[in-house]
């Protein structure tokens, strides 16, 4: 097979019927909740693309500041990737810029949206003839599991952008240690973007913008779930609420009803009443030493980490 083979795996093997089952309980619980992987339809993935780029939201830039910053001690301390995974590599740009540095053979985009990641490979593949590119299409927030063809090499995992935040801290080291398995039998490494703890006003900001782009992707969740269960939610009848809880150190983004109202849920009616939240994602926030502990408790040994001069974002490296 000529390297440069475009190729995608899809492991997206979902349990249809689990799946219905567990987002109808979410949304019929007395405490609502539904899943942040129901955010990224065709639409939902428009929109995050949109929140990165927002005044207010500094997690993306400063994350790709440190990279510029430091690109080349980082790559100096990776050494030879060999075999680059991307967890939720969405559009890619993240490690298109990394695999010049990286000398990797083997670049692996691994995201649930399948067609996302097929154009961006494909976007990619003649600026970079000799890496072999491989889209694997799976849901790894539930179990990361690679296929061993792509496990050949010294593997380095690329995990951007603070999504480790989505994950209460326990369920953070648990997934934090899979990776370890994954990169230690290779001699490779881990190299993941962590958002930190600071004032609750810019962290507020930076979850509710002014221009209500964060908001139109919360609520583009009921619109999805519409579609594929046959909800009846009424966007309109609906609001993004996101904001810091200090205490739990953590975002909160809920859905909140404007109204009392009904809504079916698979069939059966579910009243909300007015102020009544559904619960969409958490994004936990961490000091430096608080985060080593946990890269520490999961098997890591030798970490290295930059940021910015205000501290406002962590870039790991762990082995």
């Amino acid at each position: 097979m000529k390297k440069n083979a475009l190729r995608i795996i899809n492991q997206l093997h979902l349990d249809t019927d689990a799946e219905r089952r567990r987002l109808v309980a979410g949304l019929r619980a007395a405490d609502a909740s539904v899943e942040p992987k129901y955010f990224y339809d065709s639409q939902g993935c428009v929109l995050y693309g949109a929140i990165c780029q927002l005044d207010e939201y500094y997690p993306t830039r400063t994350e790709r500041a440190i990279f510029e910053a430091n690109r080349q001690t980082i790559a100096d301390v990776i050494g030879r990737a060999g075999t680059f995974i991307d967890l939720g590599a969405g559009d890619c740009e993240k490690a298109r810029a990394w695999l010049p540095y990286l000398d990797a053979k083997r670049y692996v985009a691994v995201d649930i949206a399948g067609p996302t990641v097929a154009g961006a490979l494909g976007n990619m593949a003649p600026d970079f003839p000799d890496v072999e590119l491989i889209g694997l299409v799976t849901d790894f927030a539930h179990s990361l599991s690679m296929p061993a063809e792509l496990l050949s090499d010294k593997v380095t995992l690329f995990y951007p952008g603070s999504s480790i935040g989505n994950f209460a801290p326990a369920a953070a080291t648990r997934f934090l240690a899979q990776m370890r398995d994954i990169t230690a039998p290779s001699g490779g490494g881990l190299l993941i973007g962590v958002d930190s703890k600071k004032q609750k006003a810019k962290l507020d900001a930076a979850y509710d913008d002014a221009l209500g782009v964060t908001a139109a992707f919360n609520l583009n969740a009921l619109r999805h779930i519409n579609r594929i269960i046959g909800t009846d939610f009424v966007i309109s009848q609906w609001q993004h609420r996101g904001y810091y809880h200090e205490a739990m150190g953590r975002i909160e983004m809920h859905l909140e009803s404007r109204a009392e109202q009904t809504v079916h849920i698979d069939g059966v009616a579910r009243n909300f009443a007015k102020g009544e939240k559904i619960h969409s994602e958490n994004s936990y926030k961490y000091h430096r030493e608080d985060f080593d502990a946990l890269l520490r408790e999961a098997g890591f040994t030798n970490i290295e980490c930059w940021t910015d001069p205000a501290s406002a974002f962590w870039v790991f490296y762990a082995k």
